[in-house]
């Protein structure tokens, strides 16, 4: 790639850490029988991802904000459906944490904003740096679609080896990737507990953002909108009516940030030399295996993907 125009991969590490710690298919424990799935799981994705790609820019971001993020004051139902992670799972996120380092991956966490702020805020950054810079995200979330601006831009989902680029995106949802929080604002996310506006579904959002620019655009057309050729229209105008700030809040819930103000959030200030990828530390990564006590087998899976990493 040449230099005028980087490739910067940002990545969404709960998605990595939570499927390893639920899949059938990621079992690993420690010399006692304590569970190590998420920790083996995200450690092998890494070690994998980084010997395919080969990035020379990179970014992890790390989820920390559940139930004392920006969000959750917002609404307190906001992922109210979540558990906070158990002693296990909490010994093996502070272990995600530890190997991201010792990889020298650049890495951001913060207790209130969540991973996709800090995707959202290191993408809008690197692109204000240069507006030629590919941004490629890794995850399988489908909110990050919003954060997509070129043709060049995508949101891999590394595992299922999908990825989904600007013309993808409209097709997909029969939006464009801009209109996104507009179209969560109206349909709701189940998976978030953002409610949206009841009784409008994919059909009638696309419909409505396929006539309007976004939820405010609508809400300056109500008129338009009861005579739109939309099955009960009349009845959807009086409904976005009365359902008017609940349609604005789950829009500002659904809502990436791009820009933050906040001097003490260390990804808000980032450029795009400090995400580049450092030199991994073998002593350190050795001390970690012995640290967390992981079974021979896994062990030696892990080391043998580590004195790979720079091969061809």
């Amino acid at each position: 790639m040449p230099s005028h125009q980087p490739q910067v991969y940002l990545v969404d590490a709960s998605i990595y850490i939570f499927q390893a710690h639920f899949s059938p298919f990621v079992e690993s424990f420690d010399e006692k029988g304590g569970e190590l799935s998420a920790l083996f799981g995200f450690t092998q994705f890494l070690l994998q991802f980084l010997r395919r790609t080969k990035p020379t820019y990179i970014a992890i971001a790390h989820d920390e904000s559940l139930f004392c993020g920006f969000r959750h004051e917002l609404s307190p139902d906001y992922k109210s459906n979540r558990e906070l992670p158990d002693e296990n799972l909490e010994m093996q996120l502070k272990g995600c944490a530890e190997i991201c380092s010792i990889f020298g991956l650049p890495s951001y966490a913060s207790k209130v904003y969540e991973a996709d702020d800090i995707i959202g805020t290191l993408a809008n950054s690197v692109r204000q740096a240069n507006s030629s810079t590919q941004v490629i995200i890794i995850s399988k979330d489908k909110d990050l679609v919003q954060l997509i601006e070129s043709e060049q831009d995508c949101v891999w989902d590394y595992n299922g080896n999908r990825r989904r680029h600007l013309n993808d995106i409209i097709e997909e949802f029969g939006v464009t990737p801009q209109q996104f929080p507009d179209y969560l604002g109206l349909i709701g996310d189940s998976v978030d507990c953002i409610s949206g506006v009841p009784g409008v579904g994919p059909v009638k959002a696309k419909a409505l953002l396929q006539q309007f620019q976004d939820i405010d655009d609508i809400y300056a057309n109500l008129d338009i909108v009861s005579s739109l050729e939309i099955r009960g229209a009349k009845g959807l105008a009086k409904t976005l009516e009365e359902n008017r700030p609940l349609a604005n809040l789950s829009k500002q819930l659904a809502t990436i940030v791009c820009e933050i103000q906040d001097k003490q959030e260390a990804f808000g200030s980032a450029s795009l030399k400090n995400l580049e990828l450092g030199s991994p530390d073998e002593l350190k990564f050795f001390e970690f295996l012995t640290h967390y006590k992981f079974r021979d087998s896994d062990r030696n899976r892990l080391t043998s993907l580590f004195n790979n990493l720079n091969s061809e």
